[in-house]
């Protein structure tokens, strides 16, 4: 992918012509309330570029809010609802270069923004030629205006809403929505002519004028007489979502589409050619609006664990608390290349009306580089059970280690971690785990993070997925052998942790190193990372090296054994002064590891690979300087060790003391995952 490139047209200092960073025009931000004046900073510039922010209580039976800059702040309108505008003080109170303002709010209705120790969901759209404008304007009742609007991009969802009477709901044009759109059940349709209402389930409208039978144009859309577009005396406001599905693949940020339903709990396969992080569903039938995202939780949830839950859905049409279906958690089951409808529900996934199921999806935001190491590996130490700690973004993977009394390794992901309660241990080959009642690993709050699984004093080191750095896949076996698995690292991995997450026992974590067998077919090979056990030849790659879009995998049920077995694999790589995948030969003496960072490693994992060896973690909370080096071993429960001079620090990596047979023996071979 090539998404950290930037476009022009009407943001300063950017070339014209290249693709749209999906970072710099749209934001899921998740907070919890303090009652307190602040300012939500999720890198969306408002005051400059103009936009929408929506809010939703995650915890409470309240009210969607959307505010937006054309029509000001304080100023809210209720998806849920037909209600006039309302100016409500103290809620969304100014947009900002960063993202946007909260006031103290309330606990009504239409306040609740920021009450102490509620957890809310905002979604944040920037105005982005081809990706979203807004268009305000006044009602004339003329059959066939015509209304400008800048997204210079086919309009592939639009919403408008009546701001200055009750009663009117949220009209919604989509570019399919109509009746019958599968193949072989085409009905009559005119573009422009069929509305949804995002405020309730109603069957698609057809009958009245809302959009004069015409369809909107990349330049200008066109309303009828109906009141709820164009009355004599009615203001309105119209949000305008694009469609980029003709531009270069690369370049595609959203798409509104549909997809036909099969009534199978196996249902469609939806090709984006990338990864969602956003997802906009409106059923056929008369179903609820569901929306959606990943830092709420789309995980797949472990087929042996059904009452932890799975993917979190809110609904624009109802004030309804945030929930699962804990008898049917994946419902839908984001992918490297798209989604997967995982419910034979009327809701998600119906068949018997012929109808389409639209939606608009927009990309994962997985698509820059970092610019330091430490906006995507942050470290924490001396935890105790409950701690919050602030990673300064959002945690897609983690991985915690006690000490002062040993214990497990323990491993969990946003992908697959179901409601905060799933996590599997490192140092066996046992089924992913659930914790109790409560929450183990909270990964949705925001920057912050939450561990609460007891093993204390804690180490914790949480990673943010990034281009040419690290990536997290789900998938579901197959039993194919030579099977590719889509990913969005955009670089071939040189390090690859997979994991078996359903099957009860004997299923280790399988690894892939570039280095493998001293770095001759290493695709042949693997090494186990909870034990200590020398790299071994397999076929669990299929003999087949990964690439920069996928890594092929084998029939073994360790890797890709048949459904319903679900796995996770994570993905690193080498990033020029960021991090490092790599090996050394053990000289028997000192030895300096250059990684080309500037200012020494944070983080060395360390393994031989020729010969047993343990998994020995150093990172410099704990202590990587030229003394006694502290540090943890992920294949076992043994407790922390600090009496060793094993490692010190050096500007460029780190430096090799050790001559034992873990670290440096002569002519042994040893493989490393270094950090800056």
């Amino acid at each position: 992918m090539t998404i950290e490139r930037k476009v022009g047209m009407g943001i300063a200092g950017q070339p014209s012509g290249g693709p749209t960073n999906v970072e710099d025009v749209f934001s899921t931000h998740l907070y919890t309330g303090n009652s307190t004046a602040r300012s939500i900073n999720n890198g969306i510039d408002l005051d400059g570029e103009g936009g929408l922010v929506w809010v939703k209580d995650r915890d409470a039976g309240k009210w969607h809010k959307l505010a937006d800059t054309e029509r000001g702040a304080n100023k809210l309108l209720f998806s849920n609802e037909a209600d006039m505008e309302s100016t409500v003080a103290n809620t969304i109170t100014g947009f900002n270069s960063n993202g946007f303002s909260l006031g103290v709010g309330g606990t009504g209705n239409n306040n609740d923004v920021n009450t102490t120790g509620t957890k809310y969901a905002s979604w944040t759209f920037r105005k982005k030629k081809k990706f979203f404008d807004i268009v305000t304007y006044s009602g004339n009742s003329v059959n066939g205006r015509s209304i400008s609007h800048s997204l210079a991009s086919p309009v592939g969802m639009m919403i408008v809403k009546r701001t200055n009477a009750n009663g009117q709901g949220f009209m919604v044009f989509h570019k399919d929505c109509s009746y019958p759109l599968r193949t072989g059940y085409y009905n009559t349709y005119t573009a422009g002519q069929t509305a949804y209402s995002l405020s309730d389930t109603g069957a698609p409208n057809s009958g009245q004028p809302h959009w004069n039978n015409t369809a909107p144009t990349s330049t200008h859309f066109t309303v009828g007489t109906s009141a709820a577009t164009n009355q004599t005396g009615g203001t309105y406001v119209a949000y305008l979502f694009a469609d980029n599905s003709a531009e270069d693949a690369e370049d595609q940020i959203i798409k509104c589409d549909y997809y036909h339903g099969n009534a199978s709990a196996n249902g469609p396969i939806v090709n984006l050619g990338w990864e969602p992080q956003f997802l906009l569903i409106r059923p056929s039938s008369t179903n609820n609006w569901l929306i959606y995202d990943n830092p709420r939780g789309v995980p797949r949830a472990n087929p042996n664990i059904y009452n932890s839950g799975g993917t979190m859905e809110l609904y624009p049409n109802l004030s309804n608390v945030e929930t699962f279906d804990g008898n049917n958690p994946n419902k839908v089951v984001f992918t490297a290349t798209g989604f997967q409808i995982k419910s034979a529900s009327a809701s998600h996934n119906a068949d018997s009306d012929n109808k389409g199921h639209v939606f608009m999806a927009i990309r994962a935001p997985m698509m820059k580089e970092p610019e330091a190491a430490t906006d995507v590996l942050a470290l924490s130490t001396g935890n105790t059970s409950g701690t919050l700690i602030s990673a300064g973004f959002p945690s897609d993977f983690i991985i915690s280690k006690g000490h002062g009394s040993g214990g497990s390794a323990v491993s969990s992901t946003r992908l697959t971690n179901s409601r905060g309660k799933t996590y599997q241990r490192i140092d066996t080959n046992v089924i992913e785990l659930e914790g109790g009642g409560g929450k183990i690993f909270e990964f949705d709050l925001g920057d912050n993070f939450r561990q609460s699984w007891g093993n204390d004093p804690s180490t914790t080191y949480m990673w943010k997925k990034a281009k040419g750095y690290m990536d997290v896949v789900g998938y579901t076996g197959d039993g194919v052998d030579g099977r590719a698995i889509p990913h969005s690292l955009g670089v071939a991995p040189e390090m690859i942790w997979a994991k078996n997450r359903s099957d009860t026992s004997g299923m280790d974590w399988n690894v892939y190193h570039k280095s493998n067998n001293g770095g001759t077919t290493p695709e042949g090979y693997h090494i186990r990372l909870n034990t200590n056990a020398a790299a071994a030849s397999s076929s669990y790659w299929s003999d087949t090296a990964p690439t920069s879009s996928s890594f092929t995998v084998g029939a073994s049920t360790r890797i890709n054994g048949q459904s319903p077995r679900e796995y996770v694999a994570y993905l690193f790589a080498t990033l020029d002064g960021i991090s490092k995948v790599g090996s050394y030969t053990g000289n028997g003496s000192s030895q300096t590891i250059d990684c080309g960072f500037s200012a020494g490693a944070r983080f060395v994992l360390i393994k031989r690979s020729n010969a047993t060896g343990n998994w020995m973690l150093f990172d410099t909370t704990q202590g990587i300087v030229a003394g006694n080096d502290p540090y943890i071993y992920l294949d076992n429960t043994s407790d922390q060790v600090t009496n060793e001079d094993a490692v010190d620090p050096h500007s460029s990596g780190f430096i090799i003391n050790q001559t034992n047979g873990d670290q440096n023996v002569s002519s042994s071979t040893y493989i490393f995952y270094a950090i800056a």
